[in-house]
């Protein structure tokens, strides 16, 4: 209950009166004669407001509606449509790319799989209908994927060292242009010295589909980590201490700004954008909601930052973080065996969270305050060291990379 095939569409049968059916069929003939003398541009709108897991539905009803909703036309009337609530994808098996997406209005789970990755560990990032993959291993391998019509673009190798120790993905979608931005930063060891790490930033444009490096420069008591996220012009990232400095936190933000012409390989600028957390977290999770930056973390003890006591979400106001939720102890409980480490991203006004070891997925709005959980998962957990991940993203027609 609850889940439904994205592939597949069945009806319901139920036994019906003779007086119902002859009132069904009369219903029919009238709706397909109304059909025949709607012209394409008028179909075209009315069925473009429908949901899009509806718009798969009716292109198998004939091959009149399939050719509307397969046009470019129908695609511009798209976007003029108000987006979707933001989906969320559940890996499901960590061998293959396979899994469920949440659909949060109907309260649903669509069966569904990714062809455009091999694993679920890979480094996934997404904006405006448009999801960046980058493989785990050789972190050269980037794609910019409409998980939704399956069209999908391979990118070249970003520049900068073959092997890095810790690597961070993130992407940015610009609608009004057309184009997109996918930045990578990553972190090396200098050799012989655990304090200092060797940090670079690698930025893509699809405009002119090329990479630069932006930035070159080595940290003293600090390295990189995998969480970063673009947000109003600028990309920001988490770094972690690594013991040579008196960091009251082991983690730290920097806002490196992406429009203001810095120049490259320029000494200082890093920590010159250096924001403390607002309290000791276990980990914490970056996210662009409507260009405000969110950072979703867990709360340590003070005593022992490595247990984690609560999870709270954050927005960045300047320089200074305001607490806008704080999950309350049902719910937190509710998610079981909670390990420091969880899953979390949001787009638009949703932010999702979920424990590794469980398909449990809760959601919190971010304007109304509510938190709830989803609809149960269709896939149960079969086996203790069974993990589940996943992403967040907006489910679009008619973008494409």
């Amino acid at each position: 209950e609850g889940t439904t095939s994205w592939s597949s569409n069945h009806l319901e049968n139920s036994s019906i009166s003779e007086l119902d059916a002859d009132m069904m069929i009369h219903k029919e003939v009238l709706a397909v004669a109304v059909d025949l003398i709607l012209p394409d541009d008028l179909l075209e709108r009315i069925l473009g407001y429908l949901p899009i897991a509806s718009i798969f539905r009716v292109g198998s009803v004939c091959k009149r509606w399939n050719d509307v909703v397969s046009s470019k036309r129908f695609l511009w009337y798209r976007a003029d449509v108000p987006p979707e609530k933001p989906w969320y994808f559940m890996f499901t098996s960590s061998d293959e790319p396979l899994g469920y997406a949440y659909n949060p209005i109907p309260k649903k789970w669509y069966s569904f799989d990714l062809p455009f990755i091999k694993t679920s560990n890979w480094f996934i990032a997404s904006s405006a209908g448009l999801v960046c993959f980058m493989d785990n291993d050789s972190r050269s391998r980037l794609c910019v994927c409409n998980p939704i019509t399956r069209s999908c673009r391979d990118l070249d190798e970003p520049p900068g060292p073959k092997s890095s120790d810790y690597s961070a993905l993130g992407f940015s979608v610009d609608r009004s242009k057309n184009e997109y931005s996918v930045s990578v930063v990553k972190s090396k060891q200098v050799p012989g010295n655990f304090f200092q790490w060797e940090l670079s930033i690698h930025l893509y444009d699809s405009g002119s589909g090329s990479w630069i490096t932006s930035l070159t420069e080595v940290l003293s008591g600090w390295r990189g980590g995998d969480e970063s996220v673009i947000c109003g012009g600028a990309l920001h990232f988490l770094i972690f201490s690594t013991g040579g400095t008196a960091a009251e936190n082991r983690h730290a933000l920097i806002r490196y700004d992406l429009t203001g012409g810095t120049v490259p390989h320029q000494v200082g600028v890093l920590m010159e954008s250096f924001i403390p957390v607002p309290c000791s977290l276990t980990c914490g999770r970056l996210m662009n909601l409507n260009e405000m930056l969110i950072m979703v973390g867990g709360r340590g003890k003070s005593d022992r930052p490595d247990i984690i006591v609560g999870i709270s979400i954050w927005s960045l106001r300047g320089r200074e973080w305001e607490e806008i939720g704080r999950m309350p102890h049902k719910y937190f409980q509710g998610f079981g065996e909670l390990d420091e480490v969880f899953a979390s991203s949001g787009s638009d006004d949703l932010i999702y969270i979920h424990s590794y070891g469980a398909p449990a997925l809760l959601v919190f709005d971010v304007y109304q305050k509510q938190w709830k959980w989803s609809q149960k998962c269709p896939v149960p957990k079969r086996f203790p060291l069974q993990l589940f991940t996943g992403f967040c993203f907006q489910p679009r027609l008619e973008i494409s990379p």
